[in-house]
């Protein structure tokens, strides 16, 4: 399958191979989030998600950075645009701009296909916004990160002060969005932010492609399952969540997964099991 787009590449690493590679693919840029990002970002999501072919899905950054934040021309073009004499409407149409653009970021977690964040260099504002979205991040030792908008005189609006606190803890997120200090990955690592840190970016590619490639090979409907119970289970009370997964367990437990599995358990074999 063909993709095609202004601010993102897709490529994978052998034909064979089910993880798929996302990239922010504004280098010169340092991969800041453009309007035509939101635009594109949960398309690029929502192909990959129905691709048979996909198994999980890595973000990464081409050039020197992860992610440098929301492109700063975008945001102040868009502002002005918004401009006009009824204070109102001018806040009705800002307001349903953030919403689309919260809408891009959450696709990350709409998507069935687990989502791993590849992490080098910076990893400010929006680009926080991006990763706590995602369900792995692993980073390199020179990557560091900001929730840089207090600076910039911006309550953080895309979903880092709603999902931050539930990875590094309500305190930590706290202090994080309030002083907008740099950090390194070895402290998100203590945090909780990110799960592993690699000696540098070729290291983490090759690192984050090995567990990938392992999630990969698991039963696709145990995977995106797991996925769903853990987000969904976010909102629930423990026994909501117990009902919750009972449910979806009592149609996945019928498919052909299970009796794979277990086949291959016991003949010691890689078990093999139908596209998604």
């Amino acid at each position: 399958m063909d993709y095609k787009y202004k601010t993102l590449t897709i490529a994978r690493r052998s034909p064979e191979s089910r993880v798929f590679w996302l990239f922010l693919n504004r280098p010169s840029r340092g991969n800041a989030l453009s309007q035509e990002f939101f635009a594109e970002f949960p398309d690029a999501l929502s192909d990959l998600d129905h691709n048979p072919e996909v198994g999980v899905i890595v973000i990464s950054g081409v050039g020197n950075h992860f992610c440098t934040g929301i492109d700063l021309h975008t945001l102040v073009s868009n502002f002005k645009e918004k401009q006009g004499s009824d204070s109102g409407r001018k806040a009705e149409k800002i307001r349903r701009e953030i919403i689309l653009m919260q809408r891009a970021l959450t696709a990350i977690e709409e998507c069935r296909k687990p989502v791993i964040a590849a992490i080098h260099g910076a990893c400010i504002g929006g680009g926080i916004d991006l990763i706590t979205a995602c369900d792995l991040r692993y980073a390199t030792e020179n990557a560091f990160f900001s929730v840089k908008e207090v600076e910039l005189g911006i309550t953080a609006d895309l979903g880092t002060l709603q999902r931050l606190p539930a990875i590094v803890g309500l305190g930590n997120a706290m202090e994080l969005a309030l002083t907008a200090r740099r950090f390194s990955s070895s402290e998100a690592k203590e945090l909780g932010l990110v799960s592993r840190v690699f000696a540098d970016k070729e290291a983490l590619d090759h690192g984050v492609e090995e567990i990938a490639e392992h999630i990969s090979a698991m039963s696709p409907l145990a995977v995106i399952g797991t996925k769903r119970v853990i987000l969904q289970s976010r909102d629930l009370t423990l026994d909501q969540g117990l009902d919750y997964v009972a449910t979806l367990n009592s149609g996945v437990l019928q498919s052909d997964d299970l009796k794979e599995a277990v086949s291959a358990q016991l003949q010691k074999r890689r078990a093999l099991y139908s596209k998604l």
